[in-house]
């Protein structure tokens, strides 16, 4: 196992220093990854402990002991060109690891008959059906309340600005041109929102992107802000006009 899983207090365990070592994370951006995943849902706390190790300078550092549930939420998004080989490869470990448990505790009594077979069975199934139900609630939980990624803000930025831009009646048209596109960001920015009950775009909840994207394709400014557009437009056309 390469001592990528270890035995304590009766439990297969990692750490975060072997796995920021495995997945060539640095260190503190995996305890910063662990902390936010506590921080979102309380039941997660149980799959971390808090501790500490000595570094090569003899100074004592924080990190983190987890066991698999906590691992597997903790990997789940890293990448890379080996990241499925040593996930692959904490999973034999633990698969092992939790063997060895397993046996130790059953060294004194093992399942005789076939109802006692079949018991146990059936009771290691139900701890594994409990224990995947709980990770499937908890990354529910992290994705209702996870908010949207850089992607998706820059995309809606984009979005904002070229609907802005077309509301104004192009880079090209005098609203645009005497700087008074600043007043169709402001109500764009209040309706929206408004619309999403929050106080900041980063706010935005991931789940609700697709939604915050058809918003703003199909928003329009208010009818006096439209009727203000169109008079300051038409007025520089016919003066235009005029000094031609």
């Amino acid at each position: 196992m390469n001592d990528l899983v270890i035995m304590r207090d009766q439990q297969a365990l990692t750490t975060s220093l072997k796995a920021a070592e495995k997945f060539k994370k640095a260190h503190k951006n995996v305890l910063q990854s662990i902390k936010n995943l506590t921080a979102e849902n309380s039941a997660v706390k149980n799959m971390f402990a808090e501790s500490t190790y000595v570094n090569g300078r003899g100074q004592e550092q924080p990190m983190y002991y987890m066991n698999r549930d906590g691992f597997t939420l903790l990997v789940m998004g890293f990448t890379g060109k080996d990241a499925m080989k040593f996930k692959l490869e904490y999973i034999t470990a633990f698969n092992d690891m939790e063997k060895l448990i397993r046996t130790k505790q059953q060294a004194n009594y093992l399942p005789q008959t076939p109802e006692e077979k079949l018991a146990l069975t059936m009771q290691v199934t139900n701890r594994l059906d409990k224990r995947v139900s709980k990770i499937e609630k908890t990354v529910a939980d992290i994705k209702e309340k996870a908010e949207v990624d850089e992607g998706q803000r820059y995309q809606l930025l984009q979005a904002r600005k070229s609907k802005v831009i077309s509301a104004c009646g192009g880079t090209k048209s005098n609203y645009y041109i005497e700087k008074k596109a600043k007043k169709v960001f402001s109500e764009f920015g209040r309706d929206f929102k408004n619309e999403f009950e929050i106080p900041r775009y980063d706010c935005l909840k991931s789940k609700d992107f697709n939604e915050a994207m058809k918003f703003t394709k199909n928003w329009y400014p208010s009818f006096v802000l439209q009727r203000e557009i169109q008079n300051i437009n038409a007025q520089t056309r016919l003066d235009f006009e005029d000094r031609g």
